[in-house]
């Protein structure tokens, strides 16, 4: 057992004793910015389900999906609408009661507000009016993802949905073709198959992708292929098509005419005189070309040698 206390923001205390967490706090006037679970209500926080049961009104994107979730806990906190298609409306009713006092927690279906989901006018109006806006940590699909993705984590860039119609879609693809830092999207199991073939007309069948389906239900899948390995899967096994869908691409790879031509001499004098593997590995080192790709090509270059 152990006991301590953390300091928070707006002069907030939590208390931890053991595994036992109770959570004081001034709720008013305040908009709480809640996350809830992407699938497994396990993944919920003490803190969440606090703030959750002690506000005056829950903003949910779906209350009848919210309502399953506060049933769950047993929360009876008063549910309102709020989503994509009443934001404007709703915005002036909420910020009326933050100004009367009332504390709020906005959620959406899963994971964390904001993130490719209402609520950027609520908070930015919210900001301008001096209203306390506190975030309680938790799940995120596309944080989820990236980290479990295996492709470079340190610099990456959320695109959220690609557009529905194709045309745009691949014009919003070739804006991003020479993008460097991990590409992260949400897709609708609707459009996958569409749109893995668009990224391999724009961006090529070798780049490495990852899908991530399901996380944390039931039937998670996390596989990592080529983007044109991974395309053919997903459109040959339907299962796959199925759920909520996280989709990473690799960045583009940094090049330019001095680093061709350095890899162009530098590849097959390597190739001549070490195991493919180590060449592909001190070539990638010197150009900062990705190595699976110089690994293939070292092959090639074995295998015409003999």
């Amino acid at each position: 057992m152990y006991s301590t206390t953390a300091r928070l923001p707006y002069g907030q205390k939590v208390q931890f004793s053991g595994q036992n967490v109770s959570t004081q706090a001034d709720n008013s006037s305040a908009l709480y910015l809640v996350a809830t679970p992407i699938g497994n209500l396990g993944d919920i926080s003490s803190r969440a389900l606090d703030v959750l049961q002690s506000v005056n009104v829950v903003a949910a994107e779906d209350t009848r999906h919210s309502r399953h979730l506060l049933q769950h806990f047993a929360i009876n906190t008063r549910l309102i609408a709020y989503h994509e298609h009443n934001e404007e409306q709703q915005t002036p009713v909420l910020l009326k009661m933050l100004a009367e006092g009332e504390s709020i927690a906005l959620v959406s279906d899963a994971g964390t507000p904001l993130v490719s989901d209402p609520g950027y006018r609520l908070v930015s109006a919210a900001l301008e009016r001096g209203v306390r806006v506190i975030p309680i940590p938790g799940a995120c699909a596309a944080i989820a993802a990236l980290s479990a993705s295996g492709l470079p984590t340190d610099r990456f860039v959320f695109e959220g949905f690609l557009p529905a119609k194709q045309g745009a879609r691949v014009r919003h693809l070739d804006s991003l073709k020479d993008e460097q830092r991990t590409l992260v999207f949400y897709e609708s199991c609707h459009r996958i198959v569409l749109s893995l073939k668009d990224m391999v007309s724009v961006f090529g069948s070798e780049r490495q992708a990852v899908l991530a389906r399901e996380l944390t239900k039931t039937f998670e899948t996390i596989r990592k292929y080529s983007l044109g390995e991974l395309a053919d899967w997903v459109e040959q096994d339907s299962n796959q098509q199925k759920g909520e869908i996280v989709l990473l691409v690799e960045g583009a790879e940094t090049s330019n005419e001095g680093d061709a031509m350095l890899l162009a001499k530098l590849l097959p004098a390597l190739v001549k005189e070490l195991p493919v593997k180590q060449a592909a590995k001190i070539a990638s080192q010197v150009t900062g070309v990705n190595k699976n790709k110089l690994y293939k090509q070292a092959l090639k270059l074995k295998s015409n040698s003999k």
